[in-house]
């Protein structure tokens, strides 16, 4: 979660799924579907977060491994032509290829140049990871929002995409 949200001190969905996830109360997060999303469910290890500090770790000894897991994915005033380099860099080493599922969180004030690159963050993503097969959900609680779900890294989570809603439960 990003506690920046919670200077004020008032409880909201997101401090409030963060009491949860560290007093290891049950933990789930659903949200409604987005146009974009490709149906289906998985069972797999949760890792991931900010695609702009995970395309800065590849290769290093703090890359994460994907293979079999649900990649989940945010960020915050990137470019859309770099958000396509970095996607695009996901893709060519390999760690979108075998994913379990895709959880698409917020992608916050991207920005455009005067000459439009032509494509939305979602539109972007997509396209990185069109000639895969497993579920993809866009539009998740997860990110640099107010309503911010807390996200485990590393543990066994269910994952499911319907046409009226998508969940995660850990």
């Amino acid at each position: 979660s990003m506690p920046i949200f919670f200077k004020n001190g008032q409880a909201n969905l997101g401090s409030e799924s963060l009491r949860k996830a560290l007093f290891g109360e049950q933990h789930a997060i659903e949200w409604n579907a987005h146009s974009l999303n490709r149906l289906g469910s998985a069972e797999g290890k949760t890792v991931g977060g900010n695609l702009s500090v995970l395309y800065s770790i590849s290769d290093s000894r703090s890359d994460v491994e994907t293979d079999g897991k649900i990649l989940f994915l945010e960020d915050l005033t990137e470019y859309f032509y770099h958000l396509d380099r970095m996607m695009m860099q996901l893709k060519r080493s390999g760690k979108l290829e075998n994913l379990a599922g895709l959880v698409v969180g917020q992608f916050t004030e991207m920005i455009d140049n005067p000459v439009s690159f032509g494509k939305t963050a979602e539109e972007i993503i997509l396209n990185a990871v069109s000639e895969y097969q497993y579920p993809v959900a866009f539009n998740a609680p997860i990110g640099h929002v107010v309503h911010n779900e807390a996200v485990y890294h590393g543990r066994l989570t269910g994952f499911s995409v319907s046409k009226t809603s998508s969940r995660i439960q850990f």
